[in-house]
């Protein structure tokens, strides 16, 4: 029974994302991990939106980053209803200073542990999830 319980929650346990890119940097750090950084615009980029439900939420992608990333959603909704607190909205902000200066939605980036950029994809990638899945696992891989 507790090895039935303890697949139910690994098969379900949803992909969790550090609000705090300090704190991503920190846990990188210290699990050896890679960090992959996401500019969306989660109420009104229809490629945002594409990209966080085929890709991001795919359970290939959901099963590999949880052994191998610390992920960090930087959002900037237009809604008014999904806009966060004043510290994200302004944490995003500072992300996007360093990371996204030119506003690109969808923008992700994977980046080691102390911030600095490994690989860029611009947009929805032209891959298959699992295309994609498989090229962040392969840079992961590599560099442990």
């Amino acid at each position: 029974m507790k090895l039935i319980t303890l697949f139910l929650l690994l098969t379900v346990l949803p992909i969790n994302w550090e609000p705090d890119f300090n704190n991503a940097k920190k846990t990188a750090k210290e699990k050896h991990e890679l960090i992959l950084l996401n500019f969306s615009g989660s109420d009104w980029c229809g490629p945002c939106i594409v990209l966080r439900r085929d890709y991001l939420e795919s359970q290939v992608f959901t099963d590999m980053a949880n052994e191998n990333l610390v992920l960090v959603n930087a959002d900037f909704p237009r809604k008014k209803k999904n806009i966060g607190t004043a510290e994200q909205v302004k944490r995003n902000e500072d992300l996007a200073e360093i990371y996204n200066k030119e506003g690109s939605f969808p923008l992700t980036l994977l980046l080691d542990a102390d911030g600095k950029v490994i690989k860029t994809w611009h947009g929805k990638p032209e891959t298959t999830p699992e295309q994609w899945t498989a090229e962040i696992k392969a840079i992961c891989d590599s560099r442990k």
